[in-house]
């Protein structure tokens, strides 16, 4: 016990020299790293030349990570303290390289993430002049200024009111010619249609397996897809029918898909989530989050390179990667936005954020809610629109693929929108508030699309009842074309399975053997 009293004694009689000589250091900044093992129990045990040895080495080893402006004797040098103002100036010099896509001024309805249990309040209805989610800030996008691309820091940017400033030589004021808003009425008023006769033939048995629906997140396809040139590519997610029907894929093919029949896209091997069409370069609909964001990243790689590397000038082609905000918090994100803007590659990010990633609310399960920041952390610019208006939509996806086209790399654009039916149709949505659902219900995109036509004299009532019997029609022809027709046959089983002639698959004489009838005796009836 003496000897243990006398070495704790000893202990402190090093300790005081090392308070006298750095007298101002508080101990946060004399530790950045937990405190030496020399402070800890053991320590007593050592004999006294050891511990005067082991006490040395632990304070010049704490010395050598202490930065140099620590030894000044102002406080305000050091560099964990910024001057007054510091952070507004920074924060301005952000916005001044902003994303070039017009004039935009934000109507924000800010997230309440101060407290750790915001998430438990009600949900609150947003007042008129606060009509969505958002950024927490008022940010406003000057025309004029440029993005500095050789800048490693990106820009944030919250976009949530028209662009009123938009000249048309055309018709002045307005941000569309008729010929364009008659185009977007019908692409989305076909996917609303194609949707709804989707969900009567699930439940009547015509379609298996899960299928989830677009109900309410049409202006984001149609805006960013309708901006596309055929040579452009798009990939989507589970939720891919509209995506498919925006890039030109013929209703009857994605209804036939549904139903499993040989006239599908996929020729019936495909189902709801797995939409494809090399044709209409759809790279596919993927059934797990986040495993399409890296096959829209190579095909971006591939433009690239036939430009780049095979001299091909006119390949400006763009890619579209689509996925929803449960994504983004999934590593292939990560790697694949920093893979892009790193070689620059021909690509849009584009979040469809409707705040539910099936069950989970999009603010209990991220630690920042607004996903468009991450983009400037890679060194792109991050936008964020009204995902509920598709004019809104069509001016950001316009600067974004033009930016693509031009050379001058991605862009991450978080669409704020909302579903109106649940995650898929075996989903009875009882998780969301009533009161949020008919919140997001009166801000039916297509519903605002078409009082902004017939308000502006851009179409009449006529030509748009005109526009809804032409796609019911062709909503039924779907239906008819894909319960007429033909079942994939047993010998389909295998296709597309092997690749090697001399594989498993395909026999020497180079026909499948899954032909021959023997070959699939006791497998399951297709």
């Amino acid at each position: 016990m003496a000897l243990s009293m006398c070495r704790y004694v000893w202990w402190l009689s090093l300790s005081f020299p090392l308070h006298q000589f750095l007298p101002t250091l508080p101990a946060r900044r004399l530790f950045p790293r937990p405190f030496p093992r020399c402070f800890r129990p053991p320590f007593f045990f050592l004999s006294p030349p050891s511990s005067l040895l082991y006490l040395s080495q632990s304070i010049f080893h704490s010395l050598l990570h202490l930065p140099f402006s620590l030894l000044s004797s102002s406080p305000a040098n050091t560099p964990h303290q910024k001057p007054k103002g510091s952070r507004k100036v920074e924060r301005d010099r952000t916005m001044s390289s902003a994303f070039s896509a017009g004039k935009f001024t934000t109507q924000p309805f800010p997230l309440n993430t101060s407290s750790p249990r915001s998430h438990d309040k009600p949900f609150n209805i947003p007042s008129a002049t606060s009509p969505f989610f958002g950024s927490s800030r008022k940010l406003r996008l000057n025309s004029s200024s440029k993005l500095n691309l050789h800048r490693r820091s990106g820009t944030v940017v919250a976009v949530s009111d028209v662009v009123k400033e938009k000249k048309s030589k055309f018709a002045p004021n307005l941000l569309i010619t008729k010929e364009e808003g008659l185009v977007l009425y019908e692409d989305m008023v076909l996917g609303r249609a194609f949707e709804d006769m989707c969900a009567q033939m699930y439940y009547r048995g015509k379609m298996f397996g899960f299928v989830h629906l677009y109900n309410g997140q049409e202006a984001v396809s149609t805006g960013f897809i309708k901006h596309l040139k055929k040579e452009d590519s798009v990939v989507s997610t589970y939720r891919d029918h509209v995506h498919a029907l925006s890039k030109g894929v013929p209703a009857r093919a994605v209804m036939s898909e549904l139903f499993g029949k040989t006239t599908g896209c996929c020729r019936g091997q495909g189902g709801s989530m797995h939409m494809f069409s090399s044709e209409h370069n759809l790279l596919g609909g993927f059934a797990f989050i986040g495993e399409g964001i890296p096959v829209a990243t190579g095909a971006a790689f591939t433009s690239k390179y036939k430009r780049e590397v095979l001299k091909e000038a006119d390949c400006d082609h763009v890619t579209l990667a689509f996925f929803g905000d449960g994504t983004c918090n999934n590593g292939q994100f990560f790697e694949c936005l920093n893979m892009a803007a790193l070689w620059k590659l021909p690509i849009v990010f584009v979040v469809e954020n409707n705040l539910w990633a099936i069950g989970m609310s999009h603010l209990r399960a991220t630690s920042d809610p607004q996903i468009y920041k991450k983009g400037p952390a890679f060194g792109m610019p991050g936008i964020h629109v009204d995902g509920m208006d598709v004019l809104k939509v069509r001016e950001v996806a316009k600067e974004a693929i033009g930016r693509a086209r031009r050379g001058e790399g991605p862009t991450l654009v978080e669409c704020e929108t909302y579903r109106f039916r649940g995650h898929s149709l075996a989903d009875p949505d009882e998780l969301r508030d009533p009161a949020e659902k008919a919140h997001y219900a009166a801000r039916d995109p297509i519903t605002a699309l078409k009082k902004y036509l017939i308000e502006n004299s851009l179409a009449s009532e006529a030509e748009l009842k005109a526009i809804d019997k032409k796609i019911d029609e062709v909503v039924e022809d779907s239906v008819e074309f894909a319960d007429e027709s033909p079942l994939p046959s047993r010998s389909q089983l295998l296709e597309n399975v092997f690749a090697d002639p001399k594989g498993f698959g395909i026999g020497p004489d180079g026909q499948y053997r899954c032909e021959d009838p023997k070959f699939t005796e006791g497998t399951a009836h297709v």
